[in-house]
């Protein structure tokens, strides 16, 4: 890895060299962009331990190869997080002591017009966006979710990709997408990397001693591996809408099967699962517009997973003098359809203040209709001296889990920030998160991760 990322900044600094040259010479040139982004965070309960640690090198490459086509791409080159070592050894790995990786996170080449005058095709590695809600997007699912940083709503990976977009008129579009590769969201990390986990319902008289799991990942074949969309977008009574279909699979996996192993003579025991990656129909649309100066937008999108999802626990080993296999099976998922949506609206005030309100019912990892948790957001922004100090006084989100219950099953995120613009292209900016919470929401369980944060960005 140290020496490709070598090879990668040596072509990158040509590349550099080669860009300013030929911005002075041509406009159709290789043009360079990005940003460089300092993201550093740490925990307010002391002892304030390091949370995270983040120095991140962005590279957007942009080329106009011909009139009708062009080549994108973009990089990212990270120092990225904490040095684990435990012995002298390590010692002798920089990869180790300052770790760092490299994320090619688009690579596409466009070309418009092409076989007729009204269809544009993509090509290559590329972030497929769907959905008009505020990062918080239920039908964007072409790409896998990217939860390394659970605080970063709305990330995702790029996917190769083929996609189609034809012209009816400026008014009406059909887009069309085939990704030939599954690829399955990454997880959280750090701090948060036991979020997403659900500690397992025993029976009694058990207790857990350790827990490993084997994924069932699909074959890559066209019809196990792969992913295909379309959606019809256009524009009337001043408001864009779409409606959207999707075939894929889901981006989290579900454990279909958990196999109990007896460790000791008095009830511990070792579980062993297979999660396996659902086959779901996703239909999906939106609409975005304004009325009166308000933004306003909706989003909803429909699953239906393709089979009923029935998770097996095998306890056969716990007792060996049965004549037959023993088990218990429960239903995680029925075959039946259920839909997560966004609305919201944002309002620009003339004192130069923002204000922006989602609800959401049903959030990434949640599936099923008596899973689905309701979540409320809100942000407001002021500024001054030009736009060049912002300052969120209230930022965050309060979601509820059981109407009946709230007060033992509620979670409440406050996240304020400062930021300033200390010179045009640079950015500094200081927040808090605060968490607080009761209950099973995976937001209810981080008070005890309170957090001071500091990010400086640099775009050039």
């Amino acid at each position: 890895m140290k020496k490709q990322i070598k090879v990668i900044l040596s072509g990158l600094i040509v590349l550099i060299l080669s860009t300013n040259f030929a911005n002075a010479q041509d406009d159709s040139k290789l043009k360079l962009s990005g940003n460089l982004l300092t993201d550093q965070r740490f925990l307010l309960n002391e002892p304030n331990d390091w949370a995270w640690n983040e120095n991140r090198l962005t590279f957007e490459l942009n080329k106009k190869i011909t009139d009708n086509s062009k080549f994108y791409s973009e990089v990212w080159l990270r120092n990225f997080g904490l040095p684990v070592y435990n012995s002298s050894a390590d010692l002798y790995n920089k990869g180790i002591i300052d770790p760092c990786d490299i994320q090619l996170k688009e690579a596409y080449i466009q070309i418009t017009g092409f076989l007729t005058k009204n269809l544009d095709v993509k090509f290559g590695g590329q972030r497929i966006a769907w959905g008009t809600a505020d990062k918080l997007n239920p039908t964007d699912n072409l790409n896998p979710y990217d939860l390394e940083d659970i605080l970063d709503f709305g990330r995702h990976r790029g996917s190769d990709a083929i996609s189609l977009d034809y012209y009816f008129n400026s008014n009406f579009s059909m887009h069309g997408v085939y990704v030939p590769f599954y690829k399955p969201a990454n997880l959280p990390v750090g701090i948060f990397s036991d979020i997403l986990n659900e500690t397992p319902v025993l029976p009694t008289g058990l207790t857990l001693m350790g827990m490993s799991d084997t994924l069932m990942v699909p074959e890559y074949n066209l019809s196990e591996s792969s992913t295909a969309g379309f959606k019809f977008k256009g524009l009337a009574a001043g408001f864009d809408f779409s409606l959207s279909y999707v075939w894929g699979r889901d981006g989290l996996p579900i454990t279909t099967y958990n196999t109990f192993i007896p460790v000791d003579m008095t009830g511990g025991i070792k579980i062993n699962s297979q999660l396996s990656f659902a086959r779901t129909h996703i239909f999906g649309i939106d609409l975005a517009g304004s009325l009166g100066g308000v933004g306003i937008w909706a989003e909803a999108a429909g699953f239906l997973p393709d089979t009923k999802v029935i998770m097996t626990n095998d306890l056969t080993a716990l007792y060996p003098m049965s004549p037959v296999p023993v088990t218990q099976d429960s239903v995680l998922l029925k075959k039946e359809f259920y839909t997560k949506f966004v609305i919201g609206a944002d309002y620009n005030f003339a004192n130069g203040s923002y204000l922006n309100f989602q609800y959401m019912h049903g959030f990434i990892h949640e599936r099923g209709n008596e899973n689905l948790n309701d979540y409320f957001f809100l942000n407001y922004d002021i500024k001054f001296f030009e736009s060049k100090l912002k300052i969120r006084p209230i930022g965050g989100g309060f979601i509820i889990s059981d109407w009946d219950d709230i007060k033992n099953n509620y979670a409440l995120i406050y996240i304020p920030e400062i930021s300033y613009m200390a010179t045009d292209n640079t950015e500094i900016s200081v927040s808090t998160a605060v968490f607080d919470g009761k209950g099973t929401n995976m937001f209810a369980n981080l008070s005890d991760y309170n957090m001071f944060m500091f990010k400086v960005k640099y775009s050039f």
